[in-house]
């Protein structure tokens, strides 16, 4: 079995990103990359958004941008300009095209379409089974849930951010693409945290998702008779759903990184890589590639990666109240946009935020629930 020097397991987000970077930086030029997955991913699968500042790696893929953003509820509401960040859209079909068409040309990487059942770390070298043989890695990068023990344990809150999409074309121009709708809490709570998210393209094209960041999921016909319901209220009678998009996100503090070890490192969604209060991946994870190459190339020991901040401590205690409280979402962001400024409220989930600056954030919330909630993971 030939030797590799890295492993990457799934070709989602974090392992082309991983990979792409290594692709990029010529310290891997001599490294033998194999890159495995069941399936070469060239659908829109997925819609991914974040917000940075000026221009960034993936412009060229970026299928709109706004720099406006829309915040409502029945505590708050305003139309809010987010200079100096820019709120980027990414479709899914775009990026892996995009990625794939670039390691194509490298001939240290190679790529196999094949299932991954499982891997051994053996101390000086791990071995991956997939469905048609082995292979062997010096280092494996792991993006592929094999556990759920996150689902199963009481240590940490979980939430799931769950939704379905909708991409909607009307005939006449109604649409405000200028601005995207990041959260409309005006819709029914039913006792969870429950927002629209809107992303218009055009002024006749825009994407409406049902979003709840709560424990259970709902059946696909009610979070669809939301959108109606929404899309009916906005006065849009006539309109032809181009395409569907649905997902689930885990929201948690869980330790996903206690599996790693000084060969295997666990990235992504199975390596807790998701901000555990907001469900943003797509920036999160570019941030922690980049960590993750300079550390490659530091020679770092890899098992100490990804440390605790006083960020994880901060969702730890926003997803504790939430999870007692669920029907409190649409109180607690609307206290967080109405007290504090939008660019340092990106750059606070951005985990960019000094400890004055972050004192000046939480103070805009209810002390007594999360003092509650701090007690109570004390007393536990």
């Amino acid at each position: 079995m030939q030797r590799y020097d890295y492993i990457i397991m799934g070709s989602g987000a974090s392992g082309l990103m991983l990979a792409y970077h290594m692709a990029m930086d010529p310290f891997f030029e001599k490294k033998q990359i194999l890159l495995i997955d069941k399936e070469e991913k060239n659908q829109n699968d997925r819609t991914w958004c974040f917000w940075e500042k000026d221009g960034g790696i993936w412009d060229a893929i970026v299928s709109k941008k706004w720099e406006k953003v829309f915040f409502g509820s029945t505590h708050f509401s305003d139309t809010i300009k987010i200079t100096p960040y820019i709120y980027k859209l990414i479709r899914s079909k775009d990026f892996y095209q995009f990625v794939f068409s670039f390691l194509k040309n490298k001939p240290n990487i190679e790529i196999v379409l094949e299932t991954v059942e499982g891997f051994l770390d053996e101390g000086d070298i791990v071995e991956v089974e997939t469905d048609q043989g082995f292979y062997l890695g010096s280092t494996v990068f792991n993006s592929i849930l094999f556990s759920e023990e996150y689902k199963n344990q009481n240590k940490y809150p979980l939430l799931n951010q769950h939704f379905i999409g909708w991409f909607v074309k009307i005939d006449t121009p109604e649409f405000d693409h200028s601005t995207a709708t990041f959260m409309d809490f005006e819709v029914e709570q039913k006792g969870n945290t429950r927002f629209m998210y809107v992303l218009p393209f055009s002024k006749t094209e825009a994407l409406f998702e049902y979003t709840l960041f709560s424990k259970d999921l709902l059946s696909d016909s009610a979070y669809e008779k939301e959108i109606e319901l929404y899309l009916k209220e906005k006065g849009i009678q006539t309109y032809e759903i181009i395409e569907k998009e649905k997902g689930c996100i885990p929201m948690t503090c869980y330790r996903f990184n206690k599996q790693n070890s000084r060969n295997v490192i666990h990235i992504g969604t199975a390596g807790g890589w998701t901000k555990a209060s907001t469900g943003f991946t797509f920036r999160n994870t570019e941030k922690k590639v980049s960590q993750l190459i300079r550390n490659i190339k530091a020679g770092r020991e890899l098992s100490k990666f990804d440390k605790r901040t006083k960020f994880w401590y901060y969702d730890l205690l926003l997803l504790g109240v939430l999870s007692k409280e669920n029907h409190k979402g649409s109180e607690l962001f609307s206290r967080l946009f109405r007290k504090n400024d939008t660019e340092k409220i990106f750059k606070f989930l951005d985990e960019e935020t000094s400890f004055l600056e972050d004192l000046k954030i939480m103070s805009s919330m209810p002390s007594g629930k999360f003092l509650k909630t701090i007690w109570t993971r004390l007393t536990s």
